[in-house]
């Protein structure tokens, strides 16, 4: 039987009245070492073939007339000797939009990677028309792949995005500058809406490494 652990009982004068409380000194702000809250990020290995490869599934939907649709697809795979690394892409069945996308069926997505062996490492999606980047429902969507796993990432391709077509990123959660994640933890809007916050919400992902001889298996579900 397990028995909860009792705290040191101050120590009694010949009074009997407990000894008085130590004061605590003042806690400086500044010299707190946030680096003890900040989670040591494994990396992420992705095949470097998968952007061609996504982008020529995604091709139908994103040349749909007038503004194209927006398609989604999931990263899985395992962890390899401490290295989280992509082996599939599959493609849940979906609804979607010029500015969104919905993944539906979730139960034949979980039962794919649990007869597999896989987990989920993030996800990947269009943008046909707008630039790179994560709009407030992506930003939502990620939270809740990043809540079950810090490493977690967001691919978005944006093929008119002159500048980057392509960007894997990720929302912040260093304690020190302020946390995207737990902001949108926190937020209960829905729709599109602005975060606003002094701080960045979301950065490019510096923990992924891409894999040239590494192969990726493509499951479509739709």
């Amino acid at each position: 039987m397990l028995t909860a652990m009792l705290p040191p009982q101050p120590r009694l004068d010949e009074a009997g009245a407990g000894a008085a409380p130590k004061r605590s000194s003042p806690v400086d702000a500044a010299a707190i070492d946030y680096s003890a809250f900040v989670v040591q990020l494994r990396a992420v290995v992705l095949p470097q073939a998968l952007l061609s490869v996504f982008a020529r599934i995604a091709q139908p939907n994103t040349t749909k007339p007038p503004r194209g649709i927006e398609t989604c697809g999931i990263l899985a795979g395992r962890e390899v000797k401490g290295r989280l690394v992509v082996t599939h892409l599959v493609v849940p069945k979906q609804r979607a939009g010029p500015d969104h996308c919905e993944m539906t069926h979730e139960d034949e997505l979980l039962d794919y990677c649990l007869g597999h062996g896989l987990i989920t490492v993030g996800w990947i999606h269009t943008h046909p028309t707008q630039d790179c980047f994560m709009s407030s429902l992506d930003q939502h969507t990620h939270c809740g792949y990043q809540s079950m796993l810090p490493e977690a990432i967001a691919v978005v391709l944006a093929p008119c995005d002159a500048k980057s077509n392509y960007a894997v990123f990720r929302l912040t959660d260093d304690p020190a500058t302020g946390s995207g994640l737990e902001l949108i933890q926190r937020c209960e809007l829905r729709g599109f809406h602005p975060h606003d916050a002094p701080f960045v919400i979301y950065e490019r992902s510096s923990h992924c490494e891409w894999e040239p001889a590494l192969s990726v298996v493509v499951h479509d579900m739709r």
